[in-house]
């Protein structure tokens, strides 16, 4: 068992390791719209849980899925201090509401795990909340989570969409990702 000290200054180096450099802070593009003043956002990467996180995962996950339960405190603690996921979230740091999730209007999440071909890439749980689709957030994050891994050394970057997604496969297209052909198998346990 490790120390609370030792444990402690592993994950303060994982994360300031984890942090995303400035010019990944990616500005989310808006669509002209002259009822709503255009707002920005940023992606980043989520180092630490509180109550806005976890009450902006209350409101996405539901979007995302309508067979899984957002994830608790404990569940949302696992996932950041994994050293195989990163969550990203895009955030408009001028919505008000920070404290309620408000000011999240995206997440995904990128895995990195090394097998012995190499070092592998995955998005997974992407989800933009629908009040702010059509933003460019969802590229935002892509684009984030592409540029992360690149700079891990992940030479590709994979993903799964139903093909009911037509907007979200449209943008994978659009960022370069190439439909492969191969069968996705999944065992309930």
């Amino acid at each position: 068992m490790h120390d609370r000290e030792t444990l402690g200054g592993r994950l303060a180096r994982r994360v300031h390791a984890r942090s995303l450099p400035p010019q990944w802070h990616l500005a989310c593009a808006v669509m002209a719209d002259h009822r709503n003043p255009p707002s920005g956002c940023v992606v980043r990467e989520v180092t630490e849980v509180d109550e806005g996180l976890i009450a902006a995962m209350a409101r996405l996950v539901p979007q995302l899925s309508r067979s899984s339960s957002p994830p608790d405190a404990v569940a949302m603690e696992a996932i950041v201090s994994s050293e195989s996921s990163i969550l990203l979230v895009a955030e408009d740091p001028m919505a008000p509401g920070s404290s309620e999730g408000l000011s999240i209007l995206g997440s995904m999440t990128l895995a990195l795990f090394r097998i012995p071909t190499g070092l592998r890439a995955w998005i997974e749980d992407v989800v933009v909340d629908e009040t702010a689709r059509g933003r460019g957030i969802g590229e935002a994050l892509n684009r984030a989570a592409i540029e992360r891994a690149r700079a891990a050394g992940a030479t590709t970057v994979d993903l799964t969409s139903r093909p009911s997604r037509e907007a979200a496969n449209r943008l994978y297209q659009r960022l370069g990702f190439e439909e492969r052909q191969t069968n996705v198998y999944r065992l309930e346990l």
